[in-house]
């Protein structure tokens, strides 16, 4: 199939690669002409702009965008993929945006007779290179059906989360839990820690019991605890900060459009605000532990 990939980034070229290893045809676009260079390096071709990919006789397109001003740039701008798209080409944004822009860019693609999913990823740059991201996708069945075979060059488990924007629901949705619980098992470990209990003791009877969560089992916040998570090597890697605070945003105005009230999602995204503003945006998630330690 030639598809169309624009948005190569730390997600996105690592997803243009598994789409080219699966055999597909790419013409590919960023702003940053390194990131062309590398995939046109394992045979993509290069677009001078998204225009170009539109006009590339490409039967999908596939976009991996900072935020929804970017998608709605590149989709809806006067010399955007729609202005310049013929009828019938599929069009999925993996972009993680909030789930009303998603409805709103799908609304436009499908008055112009192209078909559209929203399909956020999870799994971090280890499970875009590996092939192995989860999808939650938004979108007709019948839509989805038809994008699962490419889905699946790139990921492992696709999710069907219900119509358009539900992709970005689910998105939103799991990550701002994943904040709360993070700041959760921060406070429980710095507590129990400054009590004097040893930190892997504590984790371990955390694991076994009913606060067992991802946050404490996979990626515990206290330095010593786990040997592979970010908190053994000074959380670098992982899923930033900044990226859990832009998630937090997007939870919290999703809300505040619906009037749903999202009171620990709201204190959460303050302190990650209050963390990031110290200087600590490029540091894992998991890092907040350092508003709670008396020794950091």
């Amino acid at each position: 199939m030639h598809i169309g990939f624009l948005g190569l980034g730390n997600m996105g070229g690592p997803m243009a690669q598994n789409l080219l290893k699966a055999g597909h045809q790419l013409s590919v676009f960023d702003p940053a002409s390194p990131a062309i260079a590398a995939l046109v390096e394992l045979g993509a071709a290069a677009a001078a702009s998204p225009a170009a990919v539109a006009r590339a006789n490409v039967e999908l397109i596939i976009t991996m965008l900072p935020a929804a001003a970017q998608v709605k740039s590149v989709y809806l701008g006067e010399d955007g993929l729609l202005a310049n798209l013929r009828a019938g080409v599929m069009l999925i944004d993996c972009s993680t945006i909030d789930p009303l822009s998603a409805r709103e860019v799908a609304a436009a693609a499908a008055e112009h007779g192209n078909p559209m999913l929203d399909a956020p990823v999870s799994g971090g740059t280890g499970g875009a290179t590996a092939g192995t991201l989860t999808f939650m996708v938004g979108g007709t069945a019948a839509d989805f059906d038809r994008a699962q075979p490419t889905l699946a060059a790139m990921g492992k488990n696709i999710v069907h989360c219900g119509d358009s924007g539900n992709g970005q629901v689910a998105k939103v949705a799991n990550n701002m839990l994943l904040g709360i619980s993070m700041v959760g098992v921060a406070e429980a470990m710095a507590l129990g820690v400054a009590l004097g209990m040893d930190a892997k003791v504590l984790a371990g009877i955390i694991n076994t019991s009913s606060g067992r969560c991802w946050s404490s089992e996979i990626n515990n916040p206290f330095p010593g605890v786990l040997e592979n998570a970010p908190a053994a090597r000074g959380y670098s890697g992982g899923f930033g900060t900044d990226l859990m605070l832009k998630d937090l945003g997007l939870a919290s105005e999703a809300a505040k459009q619906i009037r749903q009230p999202v009171i620990l999602g709201a204190l959460t995204q303050q302190l990650y605000q209050s963390f990031s503003a110290q200087g600590n945006g490029g540091l894992d998630f998991s890092a907040i532990i350092n508003l709670y330690r008396k020794d950091a």
